[in-house]
Order: C-alpha cells, then structure tokens, then sequence
C-alpha cells in the first residue's frame, strides 16, 4: 500500500481516536522544566508526570505525533534510516489498558490500516531476567492473533527492556514488532533486530509496569501503562518499496536540490551519497529547532545551542566536500518549510528567524574553516622542517573537532605535503569521542518526574517570575525555555538587553510579595479556547478544542501548564535572584532559588 507522510499521520490518529484515544498536540522539542536532556527525545517524554500517577486533562488514553530530535547515533546519520529528527506517532494508556489491548491494536492497525499480513511480521518479546519472569502474557497473545512461535523471539534486556529514563523510575518489558523484507537470512544468528537488512523494526509497545529504585529493586508501579512508538519516516519508506527513507517525499525535494548544488564530481560515489544525506538530514533538524514554537535556541557554545550549531556546520563541512556554494543553507530551509508548513504553521511563523540563523550561522564557519586551514599549515610546515612524515592521530582529530575538517580532507591535504595522517590515533581518539557523546546522550529524565517538593515549589516560582518580568519589561518577555534542579530554577526569556540592578530588584520584590501574600493555587481543566479568553499564558500549541490545565495564583497570574505546583504562594519562604545573562541573542536567563523554605 502506497502512503504518504500525511495520509500515515491522519490514519494512525484516527484509528486510535476510534479505540477511545483523546487526540492530544505534540510538546515543543525543547523540553520543559528538565535539567538532564536538551531536546525532546520520544513521544513519551513531555508525558512522564502523568505516567507516574498525575492525571491528564484529556483523559487516560491519548495519541499524538511528536517532533524528536536525537544526536546518540549523529555518526550513524547518512545510511537507509538513521535520523537526528523525526516523528514519533504514539498511543498511551496511563493505567488503564494493558497488553492485551496495545498487542491486539497494533495487530489490526499493521494487517487492517496499512495492509501487512501476519506472515510478514516478526515480534520480539522480553525473555526474563533475575526475579523478572518471561513476558509469557505477550507471547500467548501474538500467538492466539496468529503469528506462530517460531517468529516470536524472546530476548534479553538490551533487546526488550525499555527504562528507566534516569538512574530510577518507571520501566517495563516491551513487545517490538519488524517486517521481514523478504532478504535472505545473514546467517545463523539472524533474527529480528540483527542489522542484515532482512528484519525492518516498524513498532514498539512498552509496558511500563515496574519502579527502579534508587537501590536497584523492581518494584510493581501503582498503575501500569502502555507508550508506543512508531516512525513516520521509517513507515512511509517501508510502505512505498524504497530503500531508504531519504527517498520519500519528505526528503526528495532536499535531495534534488542538493543534487543540483554540487559542483565536485563523485569519486567515491558511496561517500558522496552519504555526504548529501547528511546536509538533507541536518538542515532538516536545524529547521524545526530554529522554528520550534517556544523559540529560544540558537546556535552557541552550550546545551542545546551547541547541538544546533554542530549541526549546521557538520552540514557545511559536507557542503564543501560536494562544492556547493556559500548561502545553501537558506535555499534548502525554505524548501523544508514549504514541505511542512501544512503541518507545522509555526514553521512558516518564523520563517524569518531560521533562514537569517541559518545563513548566519553558515557564514560564521566559512572563518573557522580558514583559521583551520591555518592551523594544518602550521602543523604541515613545523614536521615538514623536522623531517617528520607523520601528521598524528590527534591532531587530525583537533582539525576535524574544533574546525569541522573531515578526516579525508585532512588527508588529502597532508597527501599535497608528503605526509601521512595517523588513522589508528585518530580511530582511537574519535572513538573515545563517541563514548563521552553517548554517555552524554543517554543522560534523559521526564520533566519534574520526581515531583519532589523542592521541584514543585521552584516550578511555582517560575510562574511568578513570568509574570513579573511581564510587569516590569513588558508583554515581550514571554517564556522561552526552563529547567528545575532540586536547588534551582533556569528561566529563558525574551529580552533584548541585559536587566538593570534596579529591574532584577523590582522583579524579585515583585515575587516575593505574593509569597508573601500565600496566594491559592489552583487548577482548572478547561478547552484551550476557554484557556485564551480567560487570558491565560501559553504558547497555545494546542489544537481547536483540546483540554489543558491552567494554574492560577490567587489574582497574580494564570498560566497553561502541566504542573505539579505548590498549593499555596506561601510554601515557597523567599525568592532570590542568583544571576541573570544571556543566553542566545534576544533571549535573557535568570537563574533563581528559593530561600527560607522550612
């Protein structure tokens, strides 16, 4: 069966709105109040509070399609199928349905709505661990839809194990389902998840049913639940015959231009391939970072910031292998925008705002790239003069990190001066690279998913600080990002100069005195039409009719959010100011805590 991207999004959702599911708006990729991820990763992600316990306004069974951005696997990107952004078509039950439900649903989506037969299909199961047993539940259901025990694999913990996203919290076996391709088997040990080509992974239903504590136990969570996840661009690919994902009409038109930008001749067909995936891939990300609608990242030298950058100028390092010119980021973002505009309108909102970025952002590394030439002069020069004929691993690696050179550009370069470049030291030093990337990658924890005290009182406060800033720069200093520790609060907000001492003393006065005043804090579920009239602040992502929950302090402030939060102004003691800088241009952060808290 023939699919589109968008025909794929409106059936999915109308399928599961038909099993009971409240159609919900995706969350921003910049995650809200989490100090421990920089973009959002899953579906499942924005929803953890509510996986714990919390109850949602829409109900307990939801569907949604969510933006995801992840860089783990970025030396990956350039084959069939791995991505840095993509879209993640989710069903959830927060304690209501389980296996049974989820299994079965996903059955009949693949066979009815997308047209698989059950001989295609080949599912995986979790096969026990410690005082963990076999997932026999799920097993016994596939087979009673059909599929036959020698296509049911039951497998370890790396394979079908989900969680926790942190040290602790909640996790689960899950159920993976793959379509078999039809290839011929590697050998063996083949089976579903081997990369050989032949076994295609299409979904994934996680039953979330234990607690890791801090010790290490599995302990039964107080309701289980089920999040699953399929891919957008992985689905369509399969569903239309092709062989890679950047052949689908979501790529295509980027990969058309960039065909038609490159000026160098392929002599390596496969690097040259893999090079235009890259760029397409990239910009794509950059775009629906830069265009996100809470706004606030932009390329720099931290967190997320620096992400987008490396993105960017990965992209133009590829550019430059392929000789395209100077100004094709922006060629290629208006064709991205264009492409899903109908999806995501606030992409066409800040139009503006992500071709300026990006062209900046471009221009700025077209320096870096000739103070790297530099760099490599000086080093050549310097072994040339001690009859050295070696360029070291390291220092190809410093060129290809700190000026984006690509390894065989570094070579080629050497190549012109006699010398040769030391790949085992550059392996080694670009493998303990990935290690510290990956680790740093795997670092993911839902918003406030510890719902401690501490967190829920800064969570509160930065309600009132919101507010405040309003009051004392303007209606423009609207929320642009945040993060909560135990210890503090992170605030982004829009302003273009750096606060006065008399504004940050009238801000945090301001807060202080509705601490002060031990202003009620309320909740109220309401559509987010009836959330815009009463005059709530938000982002108003959501869609016509949806129900959100908007937080009230006192006569203070009114805010659309998922909470928790304190139940009284009181519970907070004090508020101070710790620091207040920039964070990208036109965006101002403070730093904050709260004192005198019993």
């Amino acid at each position: 069966m023939k699919l589109t991207a968008d025909q794929l999004r409106e059936k999915y959702l109308s399928f599961f709105a038909s099993k009971g599911h409240a159609i919900i708006s995706g969350a921003s990729l910049i995650p809200e109040n989490d100090p421990t991820v920089l973009f959002t990763t899953a579906g499942m992600h924005p929803l953890v509070p509510y996986l714990l316990g919390e109850p949602h306004p829409s109900g307990r069974r939801l569907t949604d399609v969510q933006t995801c951005v992840r860089t783990g696997d970025i030396d990956a990107v350039g084959d069939t199928c791995h991505l840095t952004f993509f879209e993640m078509l989710g069903n959830w039950s927060l304690g209501e349905y389980f296996k049974k439900e989820a299994i079965t649903w996903s059955f009949e989506f693949l066979t009815q709505e997308l047209g698989f037969t059950a001989d295609q299909l080949s599912v995986t199961v979790f096969e026990g661990e410690g005082d963990i047993p076999r997932d026999d539940e799920s097993i016994d259901i596939w087979k009673s839809l059909g599929i036959p025990e020698e296509r049911i694999y039951a497998l370890p913990k790396s394979d079908n194990w989900w969680g926790p996203a942190g040290t602790s919290g909640p996790c689960g076996p899950d159920s993976e389902m793959f379509i078999d391709t039809g290839v011929d088997c590697c050998g063996e040990e083949c089976r579903p998840g081997c990369h050989c080509g032949k076994y295609i992974e299409i979904w994934n239903d996680v039953f979330m049913q234990y607690n890791k504590t801090a010790e290490g136990k599995y302990e039964p969570l107080k309701q289980n639940n089920v999040d699953t996840g399929m891919g957008v661009e992985r689905t369509i690919c399969m569903m239309n015959g092709y062989e890679t994902v950047y052949e689908t009409e979501l790529f295509a038109p980027l990969m058309l231009k960039i065909k038609e930008l490159t000026t160098i001749q392929a002599e390596n067909e496969e690097q040259h391939t893999r090079a235009k995936r890259i760029i397409a891939d990239h910009m794509r990300t950059a775009v629906f970072i830069l265009g996100d609608p809470k706004g606030g990242v932009k390329p720099g030298n931290m967190g997320a910031n620096y992400v987008l950058r490396r993105l960017i100028r990965r992209s133009v390092r590829y550019a430059k292998m392929l000789g395209i010119s100077t100004g094709y980021t922006g060629e290629l973002a208006k064709l991205v925008i264009d492409n899903y505009k109908h999806v995501y309108p606030e992409l066409e909102t800040n139009r503006t705002t992500i071709v300026t970025e990006l062209t900046a952002e471009e221009s700025r590394f077209e320096k870096t790239l000739t103070s790297g030439q530099r760099e490599f002069n000086k080093v050549a020069t310097a072994l040339v003069t001690h009859k050295q004929t070696t360029l070291s691993g390291r220092t190809a690696f410093k060129l290809y990190d700190t000026y984006g050179f690509p390894l065989e550009f570094t070579e080629e370069l050497a190549n012109e001066q006699g010398l040769a470049v030391d790949r085992a030291g550059y392996d080694k030093a670009f493998k303990k690279h990935q290690e510290l990337s990956k680790q740093g990658a795997n670092t993911f924890k839902g918003g406030l998913a510890d719902n401690t005290v501490a967190t829920t009182r800064l969570h509160t406060a930065t309600h009132l600080l919101h507010k405040a800033l309003q009051i004392v720069l303007g209606e423009h200093a609207t929320q642009k990002g945040s993060n909560i520790t135990t210890a503090r609060l992170r605030f982004d907000f829009s302003h273009p100069a750096k606060m006065t001492p008399e504004e940050k003393q009238q801000v945090e006065d301001i807060v202080n005195e509705q601490i002060k005043r031990n202003l009620p804090v309320k909740v109220e579920t309401m559509t987010i039409e009836e959330a815009k009239e009463k005059g709530a602040t938000a982002l108003f992502a959501a869609k016509y009719g949806e129900q959100v929950k908007v937080y009230t302090a006192g006569d203070f402030s009114m805010e659309v959010c998922g909470g928790p939060h304190a139940e009284t102004t009181g519970e907070l003691g004090g508020f101070k100011i710790k620091k207040e800088e920039s964070s990208s241009a036109g965006v101002r952060r403070i730093k904050a805590i709260i004192t005198n808290v019993n």
